[in-house]
């Protein structure tokens, strides 16, 4: 089985969930290994984090402010002296 500018196009047509699913799923597929030691060691990083923030241990901020904070950052440091 071929991929045909047919078949690429009816996929872009499709809505934007479906084709993130699709791209996850066509991803997966490629990744034939599985760091299972990785996985528990993600899972026991993401448990920690939830209990700190649920335990209000950690002070969280939306995304756009800590980028925003990071750019000014940054490109305070590429000015030069």
């Amino acid at each position: 089985m071929s991929v045909t500018a047919e078949k690429v196009a009816e996929i872009l047509s499709l809505p934007q969930t479906d084709r993130a699913y699709l791209a996850r799923q066509l991803i997966a597929s490629l990744d034939d290994r599985v760091d299972t030691d990785a996985e528990v060691q993600w899972q026991e990083v993401i448990d920690r984090r939830t209990r700190e923030i649920e335990d209000v241990k950690v002070n969280c901020r939306p995304v756009k402010d800590t980028v925003r904070d990071i750019r000014t950052k940054l490109h305070t440091r590429r000015q030069p002296s």
